[in-house]
């Protein structure tokens, strides 16, 4: 195999302003593996937890080095291919991952959902995101969103440094401009302490909210992190889901009694193969299944896309969001995404 790796830019159109901070730009890298005559590729990049954090040159630093020892391999079985991806940091190790999965798929000659036995008739409606701000910007970007797809269901990023009042008011301002049969989900991205938890949880919850999402921030010790969780049972009837907390199958594992569903990120979790083994696993325990994104392009939500079928909570808007992305994203019919027919991951180049 012969690996490559490209540097691309991609531009928000709207600034995304969450409880860690705003984001406006970031530096991707596009992963091409070539064997064969066939071109497989992924995309990956840097982001930030808050309790961890990976840059996008270290990344790349990674996957040069891996380089000259998959110039003696070849992409199959990807089995024997597991030690080497093993060491590699999540989001390196999303990108190779991706790569591979594309190549296999392009050999085979059909898309990744298919071989997998999923139904893309399954799928439904992604969320749009509406970041922190003053609720007359919040209002105008649930406009922009409507102007671009019928935004049925809504996700409103809390965890203000300004407060739990301000928490509410966005709460409030959003509720007012909903239509019927809009869903309305909250993302605090642990902004808020177990107090502040406590008050908000059961208030949402009777402002008709669906779901929360990580209200508590990450910790880097798992048992104290399973205790946040733990400590906010029983408050509400709504559905807690873990984000930032969840990134692999051992931590679905550990918080599975504590939470109602996980968040899946492919450059968090570390590309479909670990993916779609917690996509399974979780709904076979009970759990519904989000699907997200940071700052990703088209490539990245293409193949997160092939998962679909599985999700119960799509959250894959990043790539709408975009001003510069060289690639397409997956298939839409009004707000529902679902996974290209393409072979591999469907990538397909912007118009």
């Amino acid at each position: 195999m012969r690996l490559r790796l490209h540097r691309f830019q991609l531009n928000k159109a709207v600034p995304l302003a969450i409880s860690r901070g705003t984001t406006s730009a970031v530096e991707h890298l596009l992963v091409e593996l070539e064997h064969g005559g066939l071109s497989g590729r992924g995309e990956t990049g840097g982001f930030d937890t808050g309790h961890r954090a990976y840059a996008t040159e270290a990344i790349a630093q990674e996957l040069e080095a891996l380089g000259p020892q998959l110039a003696g391999l070849e992409p199959q079985p990807l089995q024997a291919l597991e030690p080497l991806l093993a060491g590699l940091s999540p989001p390196a190790r999303c990108g190779l991952d991706l790569a591979l999965w594309d190549w296999w798929g392009q050999r085979l000659g059909l898309p990744l959902h298919r071989l997998w036995g999923l139904d893309p008739g399954a799928c439904v409606a992604t969320s749009v995101t509406l970041g922190l701000g003053e609720s007359s910007a919040v209002l105008a970007r649930l406009e922009r969103w409507r102007l671009q797809l019928p935004s049925t269901r809504i996700k409103l990023k809390l965890g203000s440094p300004d407060g739990l009042e301000h928490d509410r008011a966005l709460v409030e301002a959003v509720r007012s401009a909903l239509r019927p049969g809009d869903e309305l989900q909250i993302d605090a991205n642990g902004g808020w302490d177990l107090a502040g938890a406590r008050q908000m949880i059961p208030w949402l919850a009777d402002q008709g909210v669906v779901l929360v999402e990580q209200p508590l921030a990450p910790q880097r010790e798992p048992e104290a992190d399973t205790a946040g969780f733990a400590a906010l049972q029983g408050l509400a009837p709504i559905p807690l889901v873990a984000d930032e907390s969840c990134w692999d199958l051992q931590d679905l594992w550990r918080l599975a009694p504590y939470v109602d569903g996980i968040n899946i990120k492919l450059v968090k979790c570390g590309g479909l193969t670990e993916g779609l083994l917690m996509a399974r696993t979780a709904r076979r325990l009970g759990l519904g299944v989000m699907l997200g994104c940071y700052s990703d392009g088209g490539l990245l939500n293409s193949a997160a896309a092939q998962l679909l079928p599985l999700v119960q909570w799509p959250d894959l808007d990043s790539h709408l969001n975009l001003l510069d992305d060289p690639f397409a994203g997956p298939t839409r019919d009004g707000d529902v995404l679902r996974p290209s027919e393409r072979a591999g991951l469907g990538v397909q180049e912007a118009h």
